[in-house]
């Protein structure tokens, strides 16, 4: 299907890997023109290079944190420098560090808001002026945890759920502009950050990796883990033209694992 986003710029963050790296790559495969950010910069501007060879868009990547608010402004003027307008975002971080409530201090509380709460205030504000006037599609990536909270992740489970309430509330005042913004939750998708919480999840209860995924699968009826290619069909979906009507929503790419409404 075309999704319509030939010759559109999209910006993507946290896209050296995982699921904004797939996100890119499926945003790059419909034509769209890319402005990526990673805290790695030599990485992201290598994928924006492979990216421009293999699908002959125009593709650049900076090194930028977007728990930094000075890094998102690089951002937000490096895009106003290469794009006329900015037609989707794509908000992405990585992930909070895990542990129990009592064992987290306030830095790292601190940390992660600014990481994946902040980050998404400051992208959708500064990103707005490239989008008011023609409109634009903004896809924030949460969490499964925004309905079932996953033991031992108390942040992300308390910052996914602001995000997905401040996705809602800006589809609200953002309407009358025509940007559309909803939330996309990923269940058990492999990727790095999901190894690492498999490992540490193993660790804890002294069994193998092996062991730990065995008995999550067991709660997913697919039956397996997501693979990043398949969370990024319904993103790109969502940050093109062809979605017209969807906004204010939370979606789960899980596998049916939710077993809520």
């Amino acid at each position: 299907m075309d999704l319509g986003l030939k010759g559109k710029y999209a910006v993507v963050t946290a896209a050296s890997k995982g699921l904004g790296r797939a996100v890119a790559e499926g945003l790059a495969e419909e034509g769209a023109n890319l402005l990526l950010c990673s805290r790695d910069g030599s990485s992201i501007e290598a994928f924006a290079s492979e990216l421009q060879g293999k699908h002959g868009i125009m593709a650049q990547g900076i090194g930028a944190d977007v728990g930094s608010k000075q890094d998102i402004d690089r951002l937000i003027a490096k895009a106003k420098e290469l794009f006329p307008r900015v037609d989707a975002l794509l908000c992405s971080a990585g992930g909070p560090p895990s542990g129990s409530f009592l064992s987290i201090e306030d830095e790292a509380w601190e940390k992660a808001f600014q990481t994946n709460m902040m980050s998404v205030v400051r992208l959708v504000r500064g990103f707005y002026p490239l989008m008011s006037g023609q409109g634009g599609r903004i896809v924030t990536i949460a969490s499964s945890s925004v309905k079932v909270p996953i033991p031992g992740l108390v942040l992300s489970n308390t910052l996914r759920a602001g995000i997905a309430g401040l996705m809602k509330t800006l589809s609200i005042e953002l309407a009358a502009d025509q940007i559309l913004l909803n939330t996309l939750c990923p269940g058990r998708i492999m990727t790095d950050r999901l190894t690492e919480l498999d490992e540490a999840r193993a660790g804890r209860e002294n069994k193998s990796v092996d062991e730990i995924r065995a008995a999550i699968v067991q709660d997913i009826p697919l039956g397996r883990y997501g693979k990043p290619d398949e969370f990024a069909s319904l993103a790109s979906y969502l940050l093109s033209p062809r979605n017209s009507y969807m906004t204010g929503s939370t979606f789960f790419v899980d596998g049916g694992m939710v077993k809520s409404l």
